[in-house]
């Protein structure tokens, strides 16, 4: 929201009014300073301490889901009510969150694996264990891909293929090295594009945000992370972002992002061209999750009504 100011004039005709305005100008002052000091105060954080955290509309299970929160990620907390909690993730995007699918941050304490050896799932998902051994126990948990994980020490002898993980819950686990990277690269567009096609046949998932299951703009905006770009999470707001230039549909190139609906102004759906008319997208028409459509395919031809480019 943008706030407005009113300027206006005042004759001083006397000392006594003048003393009334200072009076009045310093009770200004210090309105203003001590507003100044609330908004300075820092938010309350908190992690992640779920698999994957559904963000709700309202502060209810009894309703749509808006996006989700992978493990160890941080999020502002914005308002608390019983049992649940508002955040904001690193997308700006805000929903409701159980509270039970979050720890709340001591002040100072800078958030999960930022800093130290971290470990970012590669594979689609990743199995945490007890122990070195997968025949013994469940799993503790199973993760998504790009979960990042606080590596506390390597397997030895026999097992120096696993790594030992602290979790954002504080317990510890083990997960298997070919399951993560510890140094995940900035893909290339084309490098992106294969990434995409290793989620071919995916569920979608409204509201999706993890490899359980995305929805469309949530599949667009993690092929463009993985490029090492933060993007709107919406397919709207995807499509308005000051990171992307239009660009001709004559003109499309690998990587360029298509929007659909019935009006430049309402946009419904998102993908990625990938070249020779294909965009990979995931999608509920026809048989929903992650698949190749041609361009010149209806609806696709009558719907797309945007094209960007990523500067």
């Amino acid at each position: 929201m943008i706030g407005r100011r009113a300027y206006g004039k005042r004759k001083h005709s006397s000392r006594k009014s003048s003393n009334l305005v200072n009076v009045a100008g310093y009770l200004l002052i210090l309105i203003l300073v001590s507003v100044h000091g609330l908004l300075a105060v820092e938010r309350e954080l908190a992690v992640v301490i779920v698999a994957v955290a559904n963000m709700y509309s309202a502060p209810t299970e009894d309703i749509d889901v808006v996006s989700q929160a992978i493990l160890g990620s941080k999020v502002e907390v914005l308002e608390e009510k019983p049992g649940w909690e508002k955040v904001r993730t690193a997308d700006q995007y805000s929903g409701w969150i159980p509270l039970r699918d979050v720890r709340r941050l001591e002040p100072g304490e800078p958030g999960y694996a930022t800093s130290g050896r971290v470990a970012q799932v590669s594979s689609l998902t990743a199995n945490l264990y007890r122990e070195t051994d997968v025949t013994l126990h469940r799993p503790l948990l199973t993760i998504s891909f790009e979960t990042r994980l606080e590596v506390v020490s390597q397997g030895q002898g026999e097992d120096a293929d696993w790594f030992q993980v602290r979790l954002p819950d504080q317990r510890t686990g083990w997960v298997q090295s070919g399951d993560v990277d510890l140094a995940p690269p900035k893909l290339s567009i084309e490098e992106s594009i294969a990434l995409g096609r290793r989620f071919l046949g995916l569920t979608y998932l409204w509201g999706g945000r993890s490899s359980f299951g995305y929805d469309c703009s949530g599949f667009t905006q993690m092929l463009v992370r993985s490029r090492g770009i933060v993007m709107p999470r919406d397919a709207d707001l995807q499509a308005a972002w000051a990171g992307a230039v239009p660009v001709d549909r004559k003109r499309l190139r690998a990587g360029d992002l298509l929007f659909f609906g019935s009006a430049a102004d309402h946009i419904t759906h998102t993908g990625m061209f990938i070249g020779h008319g294909r965009f990979i997208h995931d999608t509920t028409y026809g048989r929903p999750g992650v698949q190749i459509s041609r361009l010149g395919d209806q609806p696709w031809k009558r719907l797309l009504v945007a094209c960007r480019r990523i500067k």
